[in-house]
């Protein structure tokens, strides 16, 4: 155990983590990466969190590329290599080389996943790497002129076959190459076949690695989750975007439109990466789904232990006032509740006193989501709520967080202003602040 870590944090951390393990357990992911994250150092230290992932019980298909090593083999040979959009003009000779890096790229992969020395995190371990004639390719063709000649789309996946390598507990690894029904290989990018194959497995993740530790905005600042309609815009705007990207983002989005489950971005220059962003709450690279991660609803009874889950770090500090299951089953109608990935993590309650006047009560959220604004979101909410049930006057009981109702308009007034109902159960012991909002 590390010095840094003591036995009650490793306990913490290790249950934090049984949630996604549970979850991610028989889910199909999809890894994709390009040729730099092979030839950059971390190379063997993605082999060992590929491991774990298999050893977790998630269905594994890698993909990968092969564009540096190519390049080199082609400067070897005295080639140029010449592009025409997003696509290599392969030629014959353009093409062996990419037979051969694709090739020494794929027996390096197959290698590095095969590793079991007893001080390394892949002892003990057992994993089966396969690879077949999963995808047929087609030429792409004549564009603009420019006849591309090996290089190529794919046409169909084998999802079938895959599926049954997966069943089996196999790793499934491809290539960025593919053949024709006529026998002829043709070189693709890496990008569309993992989009292609996810597709076709409707894969719970999708996830590329890249030369970016995520999409940004303007100035630089990680986007950690978007929808694909905002990633539509950002690659419409984005000229600042990484190479990488700027490919692999297009991709991105048609694969969530047509059913992937989550699109991930992360980048591959920074150890354990690929962990911290599914095994965290805040993760560390970008995801993009269909609709928003966020929900803001009413709640229900199938809500309850969320939130009892939510606020009894909250009560047991004394920042909430203790309710019990009971109490929260009877009143659980008056709460509005935050998703974030199907997790509640903020939640509110409006309970109207008569005479025009409501308690906005138990407003929490969760410590890592706080930066998000979803206290804010849910004022909202309750304060809509309570205009259109009649009420002009919204009051708050606080013991510490007076300045941030403060800065949303709420002014600070006496005990004796509260309804009489409410003055009947104010706990002096507590000696709640008071405040109040007009609506």
């Amino acid at each position: 155990m590390s010095k840094d870590l003591s036995a009650g944090q490793f306990v913490a951390w290790f249950r934090s983590v049984a949630p996604y393990v549970n979850l991610f357990r028989g889910k199909t992911f999809l890894i994709a990466f390009g040729g730099k994250a092979i030839a950059g150092q971390l190379a063997r230290t993605l082999a060992y969190d590929v491991n774990l992932l298999a050893a977790l019980g998630v269905r594994l298909v890698l993909v990968h590329g092969a564009r540096p090593q190519i390049e080199k083999l082609m400067r070897e040979r005295g080639l140029q290599s010449v592009y025409h959009g997003n696509y290599r003009v392969t030629d014959t000779k353009a093409i062996n080389c990419v037979i051969d890096a694709v090739g020494s790229i794929y027996v390096e992969i197959e290698a590095l996943l095969s590793q079991g020395l007893a001080d390394t995190p892949m002892a003990n371990s057992t994993i089966r790497v396969v690879g077949g004639n999963f995808i047929t390719a087609k030429p792409v063709g004549v564009v603009d002129g420019v006849d591309l000649q090996y290089s190529g789309q794919v046409r169909k996946i084998d999802a079938e076959g895959i599926r049954a390598q997966l069943s089996l507990g196999n790793i499934v690894l491809l290539s960025c190459i593919g053949s024709s029904p006529t026998g002829e290989i043709f070189n693709l990018a890496m990008e569309e076949v993992a989009e292609a194959v996810a597709t076709s497995l409707l894969a719970d993740k999708l996830i590329f690695l890249s030369d970016s530790r995520g999409a940004t905005d303007i100035d630089g600042a990680l986007l950690d989750e978007l929808t694909v309609e905002a990633a539509e815009r950002l690659i419409k705007l984005g000229d600042w975007l990484s190479t990488d990207l700027k490919r692999y983002l297009p991709c991105a989005v048609r694969a969530s439109r047509a059913g992937v489950g989550r699109v991930h971005l992360l980048g591959y220059d920074e150890d354990g990466t690929l962990l911290r962003e599914l095994f965290t709450h805040d993760g560390v690279g970008t995801v993009i789904t269909q609709e928003s991660l966020e929900q803001l609803h009413d709640a229900g009874p199938d809500d309850i232990g969320g939130l009892v889950a939510l606020i009894e770090p909250l009560e047991a500090d004394g920042t909430l006032v203790r309710r019990s299951r009971e109490l929260l089953e009877r009143e659980i109608t008056r709460f509005s509740v935050v998703e974030h990935d199907g997790v509640i993590v903020g939640c509110a309650a409006l309970y109207p006193y008569g005479e025009g006047q409501a308690e906005l009560a138990c407003l929490a959220v969760h410590p890592h989501y706080r930066r998000w604004g979803y206290g804010a979101l849910l004022m909202k909410r309750i304060e809509a709520q309570a205009r259109v049930a009649g009420v002009n006057r919204l009051f708050v009981l606080t013991t510490a967080t007076s300045q941030w109702f403060k800065e949303r308009g709420f002014t600070v007034r006496q005990i004796d202003e509260l309804p009489a109902e409410k003055r009947l159960v104010y706990n002096l012991q507590r000696r709640s602040m008071v405040l109040m909002k007009e609506l």
